[in-house]
């Protein structure tokens, strides 16, 4: 993660959004007809497009008042306990139309392109019933200006309707809302909050294995509040990643190491997926231990976790910030987190992730001279988003 191929006054030839050339500008440019558009970099960085591997960019209004209530001391278990937090949002994208959703959510992915990010995974999660979850992952196909990877989060919390019945909610997810999505193949993922009054781990284990039993990938939130053991958890039910890991020990981040410990593991092992901005907008001081699963050979990825909560922000750059200032991540080890690492997270590292000829014409320019400040300035310095 701390090596990156630089090519010095480099070029990349592109065609039908596929890139045929990357080298030295001079050969080429040997390649170029007159005909071609130039998009001059000079004096400005060049890097693949931002993959942003965990977001919940789709969802209704805000919750400023909740951002407010934070900043006067409140922690974020008690105001879920007191009917806010997720179900906040439930109530608002439940109440939008399909095409009101579309319109705020299309928003909020023109702000992921502006800070660089080209692709990005986004959960459903804020509907909690089966009529809005299918809306959500509707909504999520019909997204344009960045290529979008839904992931299936109905256990996100329990739904208000199930309240004192969690039980009757996850079989209403199993029975109806799961078979849905899969019958109008609206996710690639299926994802679940694995926290103290949200879902336990044998949840996680009849959810997860159905999912994967109908084809499915998984993600899965642990150990973000406590350590409960989401990362070994994860391992067992060889996820594809483990988020937020904020308060995971080294013995999870073994369980994780193990995943990729054998030869056919290379690239489908469990990523380790962290999301500093979280910590940061909870207030909160404990980051994931970045520096020890990359030191037990974990392809850490990075990624906002933009949602309306807990992290209101649309800048992977931020993250890279983050990650570098309070996890001690270098700023070639965020880059790759924001790029390859999060590519390959989503099944995608065969098409992009990299400049490479053959991979997906997703660039970014940046008002950089030197890839090291993508991370140092707190600005967005994306020039230009291909």
């Amino acid at each position: 993660m701390s090596e990156l191929a630089i090519i010095e006054d480099g070029g990349i030839l592109f065609e039908d959004g596929v890139i045929i050339a990357v080298g030295p500008s001079a050969e080429v440019a040997l390649l170029v007809r007159e005909e071609d558009e130039v998009n001059d970099a000079t004096g400005g960085v060049v890097t693949p497009g931002l993959v942003d591997a965990h977001t919940h960019f789709i969802f209704a209004s805000n919750r400023a008042s909740e951002f407010e209530m934070r900043c006067a001391g409140a922690t974020y278990q008690e105001i879920a306990a007191a009917g806010g937090g997720i179900l906040n949002s439930v109530a608002a994208t439940r109440a939008a139309t399909e095409s009101e959703l579309l319109e705020e959510s299309q928003t909020h992915a023109d702000w992921l392109r502006a800070h660089g990010t080209t692709t990005a995974e986004v959960k459903s999660g804020y509907g909690l019933s089966l009529e809005s979850e299918l809306k959500m992952l509707r909504v999520a196909r019909q997204i344009k200006g960045i290529d979008v990877i839904p992931t299936f989060l109905g256990a996100h919390s329990i739904s208000p309707e199930f309240r004192d019945n969690p039980a009757g909610y996850l079989d209403l997810i199993l029975t109806k809302i799961l078979p849905a999505v899969v019958a109008e193949n609206l996710a690639e993922y299926c994802d679940i909050f694995v926290e103290d009054r949200y879902f336990r781990a044998e949840d996680a284990r009849v959810l997860l294995t159905r999912a994967q039993e109908l084809g499915l990938g998984v993600r899965m939130h642990v150990d973000q509040l406590a350590n409960s053991g989401g990362a070994t958890l994860a391992a067992s039910l060889q996820a594809d990643t483990a988020d937020h890991l904020e308060h995971t020990d080294q013995a999870g981040i073994e369980a994780l190491a193990q995943t990729w410990a054998t030869e056919d593991s290379r690239i489908s092992g469990t990523f380790p997926v962290l999301l500093p901005g979280s910590v940061y907008a909870l207030g909160h001081s404990r980051y994931p231990d970045a520096r020890a699963m990359i030191a037990a050979g974990l392809p850490v990825v990075l990624a906002t976790d933009f949602n309306p909560g807990s992290s209101p922000s649309p800048s992977l750059q931020f993250a890279m910030s983050l990650a570098c200032t309070q996890m001690k991540m270098s700023p070639a080890e965020a880059l790759v987190a924001c790029t390859a690492n999060a590519a390959y997270s989503l099944n995608r590292g065969h098409d992009r992730g990299t400049l490479e000829s053959g991979k997906r014409a997703d660039i970014v320019i940046w008002d950089v001279a030197d890839y090291r400040e993508i991370a140092y300035w707190n600005k967005n310095s994306a020039w230009k988003v291909i």
